[in-house]
């Protein structure tokens, strides 16, 4: 498979030589995205298509090898469909669909062709996110792999977009860039096997962003201790890896504005405790800090495009170990905010690392709403599958926010709800609260938990158990951690709170 090794945009320009990628519209003609190089073709493209079973339907591919009349090895063409209802989502996954042809093709130099022969009109920003969907489809993780895929002989690859407008569209890539490696980043931090991710690993790559402009902070075990954070504490007494707090700051807006504020997961390895999972698909819980993973995922790609916002992403980062040390069952803890906790199940962790994560955020920087992300619960994925994250928000407009950036982007949620009925299943006679609701609405009951710490702040949760990690395979992404959520919140800023 080959490796993306750079992007460039250039003028109308057709190619001599190499590979090219030209798209066709259903019809088959030099419509608004057909080729002059269709036209080139001695044999007739028409003829050609029809003995090759191509229709032009969108994403569906026809690759020419040597075709007759031009001096091209190869051209691949790639079908869009109608070109008139082409939106955001298709040109991410037109990139993908491209970026999978020229890897099986072991091309090192390649050129993507946008004719607009009959004055129609691909955007700058549409190029920009044709070349995201290649980037995210070209990801992979073999850090580990002692034989890489490429030994095969496949080299990196070389693309040039070529278009109408190549300056405005690298201007637009220098913002999107930044935005797919947040994804990517994110992906990392998912893909990392559990010996070499612990809390404290986590955070020095969080402090990495620093590099980026970012202000990083790591809060340690003794500083959390001062600030009574037992309820994130608990779940990482039977570790012996040490807990951290990263906390990160992004000051793009103006200097009084309230920050948003960004909280996640970091459970980087769930076993359950003592309430111990089954043995059958635990190695998955190495991406129970999915969340977490977002946040930093989402903090490069802000910093790295300078985004006009405060921002703070702050991250509980823990592992959850069964262990003489380790919390029981039945035990009773204090959180931050003075609120007392019955842990009734120990699998029932994360919530109790948000509940310091979330107290603290909102202590100390008075943040203008907070959403935080988790792979919380299994629930979420019995009601949503892999295609929807869990929304739970006490805020009307910032749950509608997110809703729309997720429909923007493909990153849906789809809200759940809250209220005093769903709230009294964690009421409990021994403590303030307890930390599991029992079997039925367990997603919402963790939500009712979650929603006891943000102290009356617009709030939103989202559970992304489905989406962070294992979700079906498709045009952008061919791995198992997705970096769900990073575009979606940076879309999220983008629409509704840059000045």
């Amino acid at each position: 498979m080959s490796k993306l090794a750079s992007i460039s945009f250039a003028k109308p320009a057709v190619p001599a030589t190499g590979i090219a990628v030209v798209f066709a519209t259903e019809d088959l003609k030099a419509g608004p995205l057909g080729s002059p190089l269709l036209d080139a073709l001695t044999s007739g493209f028409e003829k050609v298509a029809k003995a090759g079973g191509f229709a032009g339907k969108r994403l569906s591919k026809l690759d020419l090898i040597a075709p007759a009349g031009l001096e091209l090895d190869r051209l691949i063409v790639i079908g869009v469909g109608k070109p008139d209802d082409l939106g955001e989502q298709d040109w991410l996954k037109l990139g993908g669909t491209a970026q999978a042809a020229l890897a099986a093709a072991k091309a090192s130099q390649a050129t993507v062709v946008l004719d607009l022969p009959d004055g129609g009109e691909v955007s700058p920003e549409a190029a920009a996110t044709l070349a995201t969907g290649v980037r995210l489809r070209s990801y992979r993780f073999d850090v580990y792999k002692t034989k890489k895929d490429d030994d095969n002989g496949a080299p990196d690859l070389d693309l040039d977009i070529v278009g109408p407008d190549p300056k405005a569209a690298k201007k637009a890539w220098a913002v999107t860039a930044g935005l797919a490696d947040g994804v990517c980043l994110a992906r990392d931090l998912v893909n990392e096997p559990p010996n070499a991710l612990g809390p404290v690993e986590f955070a020095e790559r969080a402090a990495k962003l620093e590099k980026l402009g970012v202000e990083v902070e790591i809060l340690t075990e003794k500083e959390m201790k001062k600030l009574k954070m037992a309820a994130l504490l608990g779940v990482a007494q039977g570790s012996r890896r040490p807990p951290r707090l990263a906390i990160m700051r992004w000051n793009g807006g103006r200097k009084d504005d309230a920050p948003l504020a960004f909280v996640g997961k970091g459970v980087v390895f769930d076993t359950g405790g003592i309430s111990i999972k089954p043995a059958a698909g635990m190695e998955e819980m190495k991406g129970d800090m999915g969340g977490a993973a977002a946040v930093v995922g989402l903090m490069h790609a802000l910093a790295a495009r300078k985004a006009k916002a405060n921002v703070v992403g702050v991250i509980g980062l823990v592992e959850n170990m069964p262990d003489g040390n380790a919390q029981r069952p039945g035990d009773i803890v204090r959180a931050m905010s003075g609120t007392t906790i019955e842990i009734l199940n120990t699998d029932a962790e994360g919530r109790l690392v948000l509940a310091d994560a979330l107290w603290y955020t909102q202590e100390r920087y008075k943040p203008a709403f907070m959403i935080d992300l988790a792979t919380l619960t299994g629930a979420v994925i019995v009601a949503l599958g892999n295609h929807n994250a869990g929304l739970y928000s006490n805020n009307d407009d910032l749950a509608e926010h997110l809703s729309e950036a997720g429909e923007q982007t493909g990153e849906w949620v789809w809200r759940m709800p809250l209220g005093k009925h769903y709230d009294k299943l964690i009421d409990t006679p021994n403590a303030d609260v307890k930390n599991t609701g029992g079997r039925f609405a367990g997603s919402i009951t963790a939500a009712q938990f979650l929603q006891r710490f943000t102290n009356d702040l617009p709030w939103a949760h989202l559970d992304i158990a489905g989406t962070a990690f294992g979700q079906p395979k498709d045009e952008i992404n061919q791995g198992w951690a997705s970096g769900y959520g990073v575009r979606l919140l940076d879309r999220l800023v983008r629409n509704h709170y840059e000045k």
